[in-house]
């Protein structure tokens, strides 16, 4: 059965929203930078690639568990190219996402196999991958590219 999850958005004025998660979790403000809002909270588009960031780190997280691997801390850094479309519209265009883990790339086992996988994992990169393409590189803590490619 398809699990459903709402958040709730409340124009506070203008572009500046406040989302509400439920069970107990703190609201968050969201707006549009200058000149349309006030910069009062992250733009719609830094919320994406959050998410985006956030699902693909876990999934990595998950993946090296899946192993037994420990790869130290995680550091996650997000980037989405804005453009304009055929019809004149900002959209974004692609996003690209690297990871990186504190452990040196020989020190973990099965490494080709968790770099050709964690991605499948993320349910938001894999949906949102659909429609906006999603660059990924993995690089250990030595800074080698354990991986670079499409999603």
């Amino acid at each position: 059965m398809p699990e459903m999850i709402t958040v709730t958005l409340r124009q506070a004025e203008a572009f500046h929203f406040e989302t509400a998660f439920g069970g107990g979790l703190p609201d968050y403000a969201t707006d549009e930078p200058a000149p349309l809002g006030k910069g009062l909270g992250p733009s719609p588009v830094q919320m994406l690639l959050s998410a985006v960031g956030s699902c693909m780190s876990s999934s990595l997280h998950f993946a090296m568990g899946k192993f037994h691997e420990t790869p130290g801390q995680i550091v996650t850094h997000a980037t989405a190219t804005i453009d304009r479309d055929e019809t004149k519209r900002l959209r974004v265009q692609a996003i690209h996402v690297t990871l990186g883990f504190a452990a040196a790339a020989a020190s973990i086992g099965h490494l080709d196999r968790i770099a050709g996988q964690f991605d499948q994992f993320c349910t938001v990169g894999a949906a949102v991958a659909r429609g906006i393409p999603i660059h990924v590189t993995l690089k250990d803590g030595e800074g080698k590219i354990v991986r670079d490619g499409q999603v």
